[in-house]
């Protein structure tokens, strides 16, 4: 692992696109530690609040629409510079909302800048792996685990010093902002126009079989991010100081995980290590749901970071490459499926707590984690060890 970071960390327009993934995951992380005051401050319930979480699916499905034809005309290095920027001054509004009409609108374009910012970014590391001949997929995910567990981090340690959500997000944006305008001629390199020749297809049985695992990855990743917060403090009664403990355990799994996933996924087989995680994270959630003490379910947390880790870079690599579809109509295919998953998978949770409880809401992921494994296990584009190799090569003289 310490070779491939330190040779990731030489390659510095590889290192600018990476940071761009932490950004998503250190604004997303002040975001998830601020859920519960925005809950109480605008005077959501459960169910409300699931209700309004489903406008950020809503803006993913319009980025998905217009993903064509914004990347048949803007280079994509311009739209990570500017898109990510947008990102910073949009999450300071929807963690400030003074009310809950400005609140659905963030949420809104939330969810269509969130869309079109991954299509551009993954697709930006795709062409990276092509130009070079290493994988870089894994690591750059692992910029965005680490961001979310530098995130959480620093949420508690702000809480501490009572310094409330609405400035966190401030210092912490204006951070990010400062780094990618000093990045900004680096991402500008990125010149490519990932623009498909012809409207988003219908996809495959295949396709869909990797937009479902997507989903559910990503639901699952939704639902700790979204409710780990608010699950241990209303329903394990975690001070405020540890409710974001268990996003914070997740994000550190996820990103030691990914930071070795680019060796693993060439030693082991990307088939294998997607029905392995999915599998993982099935025990993790069975453990957050009959947790008795906050401790247990953290590490209900850890395992379905462990889990989660390594399938949502293979599930990205394989959408790029499928035969005879663009890079953007790979990507738009299989990462709606993710980001549905991402943004919906609360709201269901918030809905099916308001009807019985949380822990109830959570057990439907054992359902679907268990299911996305044996969908992996029939999907013809995750390939075993010997595929995988054959492509783009792990090699340990490069890292």
């Amino acid at each position: 692992m310490i070779k491939n970071i330190v040779s990731f960390i030489k390659n510095k327009p590889a290192v600018a696109v990476g940071f761009l993934f932490a950004t998503s995951s250190l604004l997303f992380g002040t975001w998830v530690a601020s859920i519960p005051g925005i809950k109480q401050r605008l005077g959501f319930t459960d169910g409300s609040l699931g209700l309004s979480l489903l406008l950020s699916p809503l803006g993913a499905i319009t980025g998905m629409l217009l993903s064509t034809r914004v990347f048949s005309k803007v280079p994509v290095g311009r739209w990570m510079l500017n898109g990510y920027r947008f990102l910073c001054l949009l999450m300071i509004l929807q963690i400030n909302s003074i009310n809950r009409p400005m609140f659905w609108t963030c949420l809104y374009l939330f969810g269509l800048c969130s869309f079109l910012n991954g299509v551009s970014s993954n697709a930006t590391v795709n062409l990276m792996e092509k130009k070079t001949g290493r994988l870089l997929m894994s690591t750059c995910h692992g910029m965005y685990s680490l961001g979310g567990a530098v995130s959480a981090g620093l949420a508690a340690l702000m809480f501490s010093f009572h310094v409330i959500s609405g400035w966190q997000i401030v210092i912490i944006a204006a951070i990010i902002f400062t780094i990618i305008t000093a990045n900004q001629k680096l991402l500008l390199t990125n010149q490519d126009i990932i623009h498909s020749r012809s409207g988003i297809k219908l996809p495959s049985p295949t396709i869909l079989g990797i937009s479902f695992i997507c989903m559910v990855t990503f639901m699952a990743e939704g639902c700790v991010a979204d409710w780990s917060a608010i699950y241990l403090k209303e329903s394990l009664h975690a001070p405020k100081e540890l409710v974001s403990l268990g996003y914070a355990g997740f994000s550190v799994a996820m990103t030691l995980g990914r930071l070795n996933g680019d060796s693993l996924i060439a030693k082991i087989g990307s088939k294998k290590i997607v029905i392995a995680g999915c599998l993982l994270s099935a025990i993790g959630f069975t453990i957050i749901v009959l947790a008795p003490l906050v401790p247990v379910a953290i590490v209900g947390y850890i395992l379905i970071g462990c889990g989660s880790s390594c399938i949502v870079p293979v599930l990205f690599s394989a959408s790029a490459n499928i035969p005879g579809v663009s890079t953007v109509e790979g990507f738009a295919m299989v990462t709606t499926g993710g980001l549905i998953g991402f943004l919906t998978g609360p709201s269901l949770i918030g809905f099916i707590s308001e009807k019985s409880n949380l822990s109830k809401g959570l057990s439907l992921l054992i359902f679907m984690a268990l299911v996305a494994a044996v969908v992996a296990w029939r999907n013809k584009f995750l390939v075993n060890k010997k595929a995988v190799t054959a492509g783009l090569e792990y090699d340990e003289q490069l890292y």
